[in-house]
């Protein structure tokens, strides 16, 4: 399908590869890995997308200095948010988050396990603002009010999804090509019915904030951690290395990477454990040892926990 035109929700390094008259697909490529967005228009000025991403890159939006509201709903992975006043946020599995683009502005976005599903919910509130009165002449959503509700003094509102909100985003990765059109519409609705009405502060959780330098010390760390998997490394001596406290250690690195150190890092040797059962003829033996395994039943158990099988039983299987 050739694209008919652009509608410049997203930079550059973005290419559309499919439009029809109300969707859009957009994918972007870095080697072997890919980003897609499939984005519908369900009104005037409210955009839905389904972001699905096998990268570390996050989109980057162009909105052309529109006073724009985002919601983004994460169904799978994490998202890392960094503002314009130097500090960084996660959303993880099933977070909601309410953001207004231009006071509040993302400055960089990245998905640090390169492993993302969502959706978002792009609403440019001049013009939807126009529309979504004229409706239901009986439901009142003001979109302004709204926004500034969850956005008071420019924060990103996060909140862990209720049933409800989780109901509402459930049904939309399950919904049938045949009805979206009109499906979309009454999920969009109910979904603002339902932020229009929730209680504040008592559905707003406060989120731990971090410094650039506490990230990229992180950051740092994780790489160091998947380039020595034969070595045991305590958690005093990456303290000592990167000059943090243990405690403040483990809560960034958790926020980054969705779990603590040691879990990471066994995850990290069982993947690639993993890849040598399938293109080497080595023994598990050896392959425990490759990981950091002195012990092969240690080894034989760590993998059963993270793979849910024997490295016998997926070498036979995969």
């Amino acid at each position: 399908m050739q694209p008919t035109k652009n509608d410049l929700l997203y930079a550059a390094d973005f290419k559309i590869i499919g439009q029809s008259d109300n969707c859009t697909i957009y994918e972007m490529s870095e080697g072997k890995n890919t980003g897609r967005i499939t984005s519908y228009e369900v009104f005037p000025g409210i955009r839905l997308t389904y972001n699905d991403f096998h990268i570390g890159k996050c989109p980057e939006h162009v909105f052309l200095q529109k006073d724009i509201m985002e919601i983004n709903h994460c169904r799978e992975g994490r998202f890392e948010c960094e503002f314009m006043d130097g500090v960084y946020t996660y959303l993880s599995t099933g977070d909601l988050a309410v953001n207004k683009i231009i006071s509040n502005q993302v400055i960089n976005a990245t998905f640090p396990s390169e492993h993302y599903h969502g959706v978002s919910i792009i609403i440019d509130l001049e013009q939807a603002a126009k529309m979504i009165s004229t409706i239901l002449s009986d439901i009142s959503i003001d979109l302004y009010f709204l926004r500034d509700k969850l956005c008071a003094n420019n924060r990103c509102f996060v909140m862990r999804a209720t049933d409800s909100i989780q109901h509402i985003f459930s049904e939309l990765y399950t919904i049938p090509d045949s009805v979206k059109p009109g499906y979309f519409k009454l999920k969009v609705m109910e979904l603002l019915l339902f932020l229009s009405v929730i209680e504040m502060p008592e559905q707003f959780e406060k989120r731990p904030y971090f410094q650039k330098s506490q990230v990229n010390k992180v950051k740092k760390m994780k790489t160091f951690l998947t380039q020595n998997i034969t070595r045991h490394i305590t958690l005093g001596a990456l303290s000592v290395k990167y000059n943090m406290s243990i405690n403040a250690m483990n809560s960034c690195f958790k926020a980054v990477y969705g779990m603590s150190i040691y879990t990471y890092v066994r995850m990290y040797r069982m993947q690639v454990a993993a890849t040598m059962l399938l293109t080497t003829r080595n023994s598990v033996t050896i392959i425990a040892g490759n990981v950091g395994y002195e012990n092969a039943s240690k080894f034989a158990s760590a993998f059963r926990t993270v793979m849910k099988v024997s490295p016998s039983e997926y070498r036979k299987i995969y």
